[in-house]
């Protein structure tokens, strides 16, 4: 499949400090409501990726996956991962940074 997500240096930043703290992580969007349609940051150890998640791509060595019913709908466009300030997820494991990932794309032409 191909890499359908980049990240601006922003981005990529936080992942290293974040995982400098907490190891191996993954992301995951799932496109419910509230937390679940922004990007979560955890660890690779606390999310059991299930038959109904798609692989996006990976960036700074960390997968990004999303509900298959969410891709639906992004499968279209490239994912561009991007922090601004503010607070994360509850779950999500930038929170505590005062930074936050967000989600933003561009169409790919076919």
């Amino acid at each position: 499949m191909e890499n359908r997500l980049e990240a601006t240096e922003q981005a990529i930043q936080l992942i290293e400090k974040v995982k400098s703290k907490h190891g191996p992580l993954l992301f995951h969007q799932s496109g419910g409501c509230c937390d679940g349609s922004s990007p979560m940051c955890l660890s690779q150890d606390d999310l059991i990726i299930g038959d109904s998640d798609v692989l996006v791509g990976t960036v700074a060595d960390c997968p990004f996956y999303m509900n298959s019913q969410q891709y639906e709908y992004w499968k279209h466009f490239k994912i561009i991962l991007d922090v601004k300030p503010g607070r994360g997820g509850v779950f999500s494991l930038e929170s505590t940074e005062g930074m936050r990932f967000i989600t933003d794309s561009k169409l790919i032409k076919s």
